[in-house]
């Protein structure tokens, strides 16, 4: 099959899955859409929302509508490592057995990241950025496609261990959940109170998804878009000659190189499924405030006035 053929089928193929996924979850069309991208660039997602804004049902249902198998952890201060790696135990034999943990998955919930302690956040960082964990000096390769979403809850900051900047890194997308609309709402109390459950098709297989990321990964870029993404990530270092004076003004630390990868990667996967061969500077901008947010630390003059994270990124355009 051709890269074109292929190109027009993941279209039709996203378009379906987007309608899966809508027998259960009831709007959140642009939460559902960012998820979709990170999936198809193989990166990982971090949702950030408010308890009850349906992000475990969501990663749930988009983890089927995929055909993928699908774990959840739900982190706790008490979490240490093994619990999510796995670990040796002595069998019936008086051998040492590996019985694996829940980041074998190709689906992997990180629920309330940030409720457990640096080592256990450690601990995935590898599986992450490696697709890989060492346990007891043995090296396990996870099964592909690989995807971490996580979960953190904006409200209470009592008691958590705020991700590390390098980890934060790690995620290609952050992804705000707001509440549903008067209607949506409506809608969810509607279709969740009655026993009626919709079944969700898985609608592809694992080496369909991988091929398409492969496939993305083959879409040419113009020097000139990938210049705009660089010069727009170079504009969020407060250091740097190209930057606005808002990023200098309220911005402390801007994002690094893998940003810039991002940016390219998630916009052909934007193009792509919008039917496009070739990403072009609209299709960059269509998704740097998912890619930059989570990137970009502001200081506290900008905690005092106000100023969100969508207006400095637009003030990149």
């Amino acid at each position: 099959m051709s890269d074109v053929v292929a190109i027009q089928e993941l279209v039709q193929r996203q378009n379906a899955l987007k309608q899966e996924i809508a027998k259960v979850i009831v709007g959140q069309d642009e939460v559902v859409h960012q998820i979709i991208l990170s999936v198809f660039s193989g990166g990982h997602a971090l949702l950030v929302g408010v308890p009850g804004l349906a992000k475990t049902l969501m990663v749930n249902t988009i983890s089927q509508a995929l055909g993928l198998n699908f774990k959840r952890i739900q982190f706790t201060p008490d979490l240490m490592p093994s619990d999510i790696l796995g670990s040796e135990i002595l069998d019936e034999t008086r051998h040492f057995k590996f019985i694996k943990g829940p980041i074998f998955a190709n689906i992997i919930l990180a629920d309330e990241i940030n409720r457990t302690p640096p080592k256990t956040q450690a601990a995935l960082l590898e599986a992450m950025q490696e697709r890989a964990v060492t346990v007891a000096g043995h090296h396990y390769q996870l099964s592909l496609p690989y995807f971490v979403l996580a979960t953190q809850n904006p409200i209470e900051q009592e008691g958590t261990y705020p991700l590390p900047e390098a980890q934060l890194d790690r995620f290609m997308f952050a992804i705000n959940l707001d509440y549903p609309s008067f209607t949506e709402e409506v809608q969810v109390v509607k279709s969740t109170t009655t026993d009626v459950q919709a079944t969700v098709n898985p609608l592809f297989s694992a080496q369909e998804i991988i091929d398409f990321q492969k496939l993305i990964r083959r879409i040419p870029v113009a020097d000139n878009v990938i210049e705009y993404a660089v010069t727009m990530v170079s504009k969020t270092r407060p250091n740097g000659t190209t930057a606005p004076d808002l990023v200098k003004e309220f911005v402390d630390w801007g994002a690094g190189p893998r940003a810039s990868q991002n940016l390219i990667l998630a916009a052909k996967t934007h193009a792509a499924i919008n039917g496009k061969f070739s990403p072009d500077i609209e299709n960059v901008q269509a998704v740097a405030s998912g890619i930059l947010r989570h990137r970009i630390i502001k200081n506290y003059k900008a905690e005092a006035e106000g100023i969100s994270d969508d207006q400095i990124i637009k003030s990149l355009f």
